[in-house]
């Protein structure tokens, strides 16, 4: 599932066309945690699954927060049931349908759970372009809480990324990948492979390094970042004679490949 970068000394870099992909792969280790969504990501693929669950909290919390306008929340309700259920029965068309009819002058946060939902539905069915779109709509709406901002943001990236500027994906994603951050280790490998696209190993080696040794990244994927880092000179091994010891009993078995 991870990037296996080219070897640096043949001059070559690592292979931008696999990573959106990995990305929407790599985010069930991050966002998904929840038992719901198994069907969809078992029938629909990993993109719709990931930001079904994730609609599905955001709408959720939105109305339990928020009581007023309570008819206009209820039908908003009833199109986003109806979605899923159409997501359920395997009609992304109709279910993209009942998304587009969620009025976002009333609920900001349930348009933008129906625009992530619409985006993973455009990523599925190839229309890279249409997601897009529905991601910068979450991403520019200064209505809709900030976390879900950023998980747009960064799913954005993830979708285009093969479309951008090795700059541009710095620049917006920049702030992201900043330790402490929930997107982190995410943001940061995708900068990281920016500035390797930039032929800027010294920008990318301290940030690979950062994403490894962060005990609060996910496993594999600091081990894709220990990895990489390693193959331009860096050292990110914390504790060579724990490393070792994980290897001869076979728990990091991912990692010596």
């Amino acid at each position: 599932m991870a990037t296996t970068p080219n070897d640096p000394a043949n001059g070559t870099k690592p292979d931008k066309a696999d990573l959106s992909q990995q990305m929407l792969m790599r985010e069930v280790d991050e966002a998904v945690r929840t038992d719901e969504v198994t069907g969809a990501l078992r029938k629909y693929g990993w993109s719709v699954g990931i930001s079904a669950a994730l609609g599905l909290a955001a709408f959720g919390g939105y109305l339990y927060w928020d009581s007023r306008n309570e008819r206009a929340l209820e039908q908003q309700s009833e199109h986003l049931v109806l979605a899923m259920d159409e997501l359920e029965a395997g009609n992304l068309e109709l279910a993209d349908q009942e998304l587009a009819a969620i009025d976002g002058q009333i609920s900001p946060a349930a348009k933008a759970s129906a625009n992530m939902l619409r985006a993973a539905i455009a990523l599925e069915g190839g229309r890279t372009d249409d997601a897009v779109a529905f991601y910068e709509q979450v991403v520019a709406d200064e209505d809709v809480p900030q976390p879900t901002r950023d998980s747009a943001l960064l799913r954005l990236v993830t979708a285009n990324f093969d479309n951008m500027e090795a700059q541009a994906v710095i620049d917006r994603l920049g702030p992201l990948a900043v330790a402490g951050n929930p997107w982190f280790g995410s943001a940061g490998e995708l900068v990281a492979h920016a500035y390797l696209d930039q032929n800027k190993p010294d920008q990318a080696g301290p940030l690979l390094v950062a994403i490894a040794q962060d005990e609060s990244v996910p496993e594999s994927l600091r081990d894709r970042a220990r990895q990489l880092a390693g193959r331009y000179g860096f050292d990110a091994i914390d504790d060579v004679e724990e490393l070792m010891s994980d290897l001869g009993s076979g728990n990091g078995a991912a990692a010596a490949q």
